[in-house]
């Protein structure tokens, strides 16, 4: 009689073992690429799956979006300039069974052509345009990694290059160039605005000198603008004939 129990608790132990493996549940973002006896039966879930013991053997995938830190990457711009670059990538598995039987490790192979994609592109771009083009450089690694990743049932949305480092020398000539420019802007506003008063002045010429009287009234006005302040001084211009040369008139012969 004993034995028969001990028979029975040990059959129970084994079924309840052989029960518990035999039931998998998945979570909404979850999915199960089932295999039996080492061929792919397809993907199961969400919720409860229930496997053959020993026969069935389930790999789950997150179909939730993965961010994917790029290590830094030394990278030589196209006018040979050294820099430091890392990026962001974003990306989910949109073909669970792809990713599982197309590719050993999908994570570690995004990255790895992830890494390899960032040398490439910005290995193509100058300094100027690695530094204030960003966008578009984003949308061309995102563009190539992308169609590198489809055929493991991954889906790139998005990459972001996060830090660009540039040596210490180049930094501080990019600094003087920019002063420079500054210099040559502040020139040119200055010179541009000579240009446009010596205009307003010809043109202020131009209608004075249309009535005599404008001249002088325009002098009364000079007067009252010098003596409106206290303690200034009064300058009293001259009339411009007394500086006219006179002409002495031939002798009588």
């Amino acid at each position: 009689m004993s034995v028969a129990i001990a028979v029975l608790l040990a059959a129970g132990f084994v079924g309840a073992i052989l029960l518990a493996s035999a039931i998998r549940i998945l979570r909404e973002y979850e999915r199960g690429v089932v295999f039996r006896l080492g061929r792919l039966l397809g993907s199961k879930g969400p919720g409860l799956i229930l496997l053959i013991p020993v026969i069935d053997k389930m790999v789950r995938v997150d179909l939730r979006t993965v961010t994917l830190n790029i290590p830094p990457q030394e990278v030589i711009t196209r006018d040979n300039v050294p820099a430091r670059v890392n990026a962001v990538a974003y990306f989910r598995v949109v073909d669970p069974v792809r990713s599982v039987v197309d590719v050993e490790n999908f994570l570690q192979a995004t990255s790895q052509i992830s890494q390899t994609t960032l040398r490439s592109v910005l290995g193509k771009a100058d300094l100027d345009t690695l530094l204030a083009e960003r966008e578009r450089l984003n949308e061309d690694l995102q563009k190539i990694i992308d169609e590198q990743t489809e055929p493991w049932g991954v889906k790139v949305s998005i990459v972001e290059i996060k830090d660009v480092e540039i040596p210490t020398e180049m930094q501080r000539a990019m600094a003087r160039q920019a002063e420079a420019e500054r210099s040559r802007r502040a020139k040119i506003i200055n010179a541009e605005g000579e240009f446009q008063a010596s205009e307003r002045i010809f043109d202020a010429a131009e209608v004075i000198s249309r009535n005599p009287a404008g001249m002088q009234l325009r002098y009364l006005q000079t007067l009252g603008d010098l003596g409106a302040g206290q303690g200034s001084t009064l300058v009293v211009p001259l009339p411009l004939d007394l500086f006219r040369a006179t002409r002495t008139p031939p002798a009588a012969e």
